[in-house]
């Protein structure tokens, strides 16, 4: 068999960074898709919204405890677990937000994206190896997160608050996902060629 089949390449490659940007992959094109079902309900907070607002932390909760599964040691894993727990946390209080409205939805979003951008910046300077891309794609995300998230608790204080925000921060960060996921890949292709 050859060197350049993808069997081989595959097996060169440590399967902490496969699993990785399988991970980023996945984690990336869940969030677009989010973006798309949240946007086509226009803004509304009806029970399909309500139903969204509650799947999109447990998307995160559920990629960062895989993520913590799959990588048995390292100073990531910590703020990882960290992430997840409270993504599934947040899922409980978007619950309970969305039938309140959507004052109390853009708090509680706001107050999860600013915290877990700060743990996903923590996790991309733990990860900055060259062997994982450097992070860049994360560390950028992970600090508009922080932005967003502080610019959504101030709408919900001012007149009109809107949702509409929500799906182009998901599709954003999905996309700051695959971008890593390509990183990776390319990182993985040039050590397997």
């Amino acid at each position: 068999m050859s060197a350049h089949t993808p069997t081989a390449r595959m097996s060169l490659v440590p399967e902490g960074h496969a699993s990785l940007l399988r991970l980023y992959l996945g984690r990336g094109v869940l969030a677009v898709a989010w973006a798309a079902a949240f946007a086509a309900n226009r803004g509304s907070l009806d029970g399909t919204a309500v139903t969204l607002l509650v799947v999109y932390p447990l998307i995160d909760a559920v990629s960062s405890l895989i993520d913590f599964r799959a990588r048995t040691e390292g100073s990531e894993r910590r703020p990882t677990l960290f992430n997840g727990v409270l993504s599934a946390v947040v899922a409980l209080a978007l619950g309970v937000a969305g039938t309140i409205g959507v004052e109390a939805v853009l708090h509680v979003f706001g107050a999860w994206a600013v915290v877990s951008g700060v743990a996903q910046i923590l996790v991309g300077f733990r990860r900055r190896s060259p062997e994982l891309g450097k992070q860049w794609p994360m560390l950028i995300a992970g600090g508009l997160s922080v932005l967003a998230g502080t610019s959504w608790n101030f709408q919900a204080l001012a007149d009109d608050p809107s949702l509409n925000v929500l799906p182009v921060y998901a599709a954003a960060g999905g996309a700051f996902f695959i971008l890593q996921a390509g990183l990776l890949a390319r990182r993985v292709r040039t050590r397997t060629v």
